[in-house]
């Protein structure tokens, strides 16, 4: 189902994804080449539009990126709904929709079902630690698939599992959080809210970058930062660069592994998280 990656290494590109992206908060994208093991950061670029972002990906330049929001919606929902069930169908019935339309959906969905269960999960939720698909609220992940997947498709990228395209331009489905809790477990290293961007934070955040640096995740990976790089994601206390880079690395770990390090059967409608 997805092809696997070539001998020469792609430049790899890992995006920290709004859906509502701003000056002040854009989306965030990070750079990098690996030589073997060995993940270096090359720069880091933002994108405060959605379109900005759709015409840096349409570029003919070959990459392999992860990015962080789902790339599908879980079965259960789907067959609830009684939406399409191939997934080139289902999104462009997702991406008619407005976002009040998702919101009203997916809550009557939550209404109906027993407190605890309320959300439907895809197969990689539980393993990835990630919140369901279907969430439009911390995080509203259900409007980041509804902006995201819709540059990609536009790009003419390839979803390995999901849906064929520029074999020169991989798009995979990162999560951040899969990452920084192999170093960091439940600690807390971003807020987006200054009265929570605390000296323990800053601590977290360099915590987690020393066990990068260092090598010390099972992706086996290790990334190579200038001193200004480092300072730079120290410094950034949303969290924004760090995930970026994070996404990155999981972006690097799937160029090493045959078919991008995914399961062989993934659910055709659900996508997979690299890594999880």
């Amino acid at each position: 189902m997805h092809s696997s990656p070539t001998n020469k290494p792609s430049p790899l590109i890992g995006v920290d994804f709004s859906s509502a992206p701003t000056r002040r908060k854009p989306i965030t994208l990070a750079q990098g080449l690996r030589q073997g093991q060995v993940l270096r950061l090359e720069g880091l670029l933002n994108f405060d539009t959605l379109p900005a972002l759709g015409d840096f990906l349409a570029q003919p330049e070959p990459w392999l990126g992860g990015f962080d929001f789902p790339f599908g919606l879980p079965r259960e929902l789907v067959l609830a709904l009684d939406w399409p069930q191939q997934w080139s169908a289902l999104m462009q019935h997702y991406f008619q929709l407005s976002r009040d339309e998702i919101r009203a959906t997916f809550a009557a969905f939550c209404d109906s079902r027993p407190v605890g269960g309320k959300f439907a999960h895809r197969a990689c939720d539980i393993p990835a630690g990630s919140s369901s698909s279907m969430k439009w609220v911390n995080p509203p992940v259900a409007f980041m698939l509804h902006a995201g997947v819709p540059l990609l498709l536009q790009a003419g990228a390839e979803l390995p599992g999901l849906q064929r395209g520029d074999p020169n331009r991989v798009a995979l489905e990162a999560y951040p959080g899969l990452l920084a809790r192999e170093f960091l477990g439940r600690r807390s290293y971003k807020s987006d809210d200054r009265v929570k961007q605390t000296p323990d934070r800053l601590i977290a955040r360099k915590d987690l970058i020393d066990g990068l640096e260092q090598g010390r995740s099972r992706l086996g990976l290790r990334l190579k930062l200038s001193h200004a790089q480092r300072e730079s994601l120290v410094d950034d206390a949303s969290g924004d660069r760090l995930d970026a880079v994070l996404c990155l690395l999981q972006a690097a770990w799937a160029q090493t592994q045959p078919g991008y390090g995914l399961p062989a059967e993934i659910d055709p409608l659900e996508g997979w998280i690299v890594s999880a």
